[in-house]
């Protein structure tokens, strides 16, 4: 019985097996496990059984591809292979839009808004330099595990064991994009799962105690390079966001009568929203900054160019220049001495983690938004600053049990 329009779109698959549903004359359905339907028809030439495609369901109807099927026929008719007639046509086609690079391209455009401008091109870049040199241009469906592996060996053996891992990992995810697009059949960066060593365990260097913390204080206080970078030093700590977070920080963000900064979801690594709860010493550090770089975007723009905001690496070189190498303090330091003696001081980890806007997600901490322990965080960031404030002129601190310490 010939196919119909109806039983084509409410065909489904079967997770165990790939089905087959007949039409007429040589036509059939194809369906993958994954769901993905193909027209295909199956033909005779010179005494020899082939199979030719005809397009991928919903894109080609049931119409479209008797007809494909009728054209194929009268080919044979005249005793012309149909495939072998294409193949100049599917060549083309393979070459250009189902090539690694071509479907890595048309990946990221679908999915870099789920990333911050600076992790997209960071993603896409690594890609272009690491992988296109050596698969790009093979067709995605004909790339081997081997291969593939070859490939991540390569990055691996530089000494970039957490690039070699994230760039499999993002192939993982370009081969499912290609399977759900029915242009590949497997991801085969699955079959790579634990070839690549886990890298050694990363800590960002900072300065845990507090005295030491204190000193760190004074040498930003009495910092002698541009003003714009020394407000960003001290405003670093009180806010401890992440270094991009604070460079790209914008004017508009801030609203200093309800003492708190809008991290807006784009900006953020875990794509939400994140309240910044400003204690008096930040707001104090706004009013000093806002004859300097009030009238345009950023907080802090870079040195070349009001447009664009600080360099990426102005707090760090600032932090060298102060005498602080790599190995004791960093930009990123800033929230690992927060996170450290906020602890210390016995503030709730919740709040902690909260305001530090760590991605955990399980059943007891995962269910939270942006304003989630607000109140008890703005208790904790005033007290916070206050905690600084006192390690700054060196007097001797004594660790309190704040109200809403655990």
């Amino acid at each position: 019985m010939p196919l119909t329009d109806t039983a084509v779109r409410n065909a489904k698959p079967d997770p165990a097996k790939t089905l087959r549903l007949k039409d007429e004359r040589g036509l059939y359905l194809e369906i993958a496990p994954a769901g993905g339907k193909w027209w295909r028809l199956r033909y005779w030439i010179k005494g020899k059984e082939n199979r030719l495609s005809l397009g991928v369901y919903p894109d080609v109807s049931l119409k479209e591809a008797r007809e494909r099927r009728d054209d194929a026929r009268r080919l044979i008719s005249k005793g012309i292979d149909p495939s072998a007639a294409r193949k100049g046509e599917a060549a083309e086609q393979m070459a250009g839009t189902e090539t690694f690079q071509a479907i890595t391209e048309e990946w990221f455009d679908k999915f870099k808004h789920t990333w911050t401008d600076s992790t997209a091109e960071t993603i896409i870049g690594r890609l272009r330099k690491d992988v296109f040199p050596f698969i790009g241009a093979r067709p995605i469906r004909e790339v081997t595990p081997p291969e593939l592996l070859a490939v991540i060996r390569r990055i691996e053996e530089r000494g970039a064991v957490e690039t070699a891992r994230r760039d499999l990992q993002k192939c993982g995810q370009i081969f499912r994009y290609a399977i759900a697009t029915c242009r590949a059949e497997r991801d085969i960066a699955a079959d790579l799962r634990g070839a690549i060593p886990p890298p050694p365990e990363r800590h960002f260097a900072s300065i845990k105690d507090p005295k030491a913390v204190g000193g760190l204080l004074r040498a930003i206080d009495d910092y002698q390079g541009s003003p714009i970078t020394r407000l960003a030093l001290k405003l670093a700590p009180l806010v401890f966001v992440r270094p991009g977070e604070l460079r790209h920080a914008e004017w508009s963000e801030f609203d200093t009568e309800l003492a708190i900064w809008r991290i807006p979801e784009e900006k953020m690594k875990m794509r939400e929203i994140h309240l910044v709860p400003l204690s008096r010493q930040a707001l104090a550090i706004l009013e000093d900054l806002r004859p300097l770089t009030g009238t345009g975007r950023y907080l802090f723009p870079g040195a070349r160019s009001y447009a664009r905001p600080m360099s990426e690496n102005t707090v760090n070189g600032a932090l060298r220049r102060l005498g602080f190498s790599k190995d004791e303090m960093t930009g990123h330091g800033f929230r690992s001495i927060a996170s450290t003696l906020l602890n210390e001081l016995g503030f709730n980890r919740d709040h902690i983690e909260r305001q530090l806007a760590h991605s955990e997600r399980d059943e007891v901490r995962g269910a939270y938004n942006s304003a989630e322990y607000l109140a008890d965080r703005t208790k904790m960031m005033q007290a916070w600053a206050d905690y600084l404030d006192a390690l700054l002129e060196g007097g001797r601190v004594i660790p309190i049990r704040h109200q809403d310490a655990s």
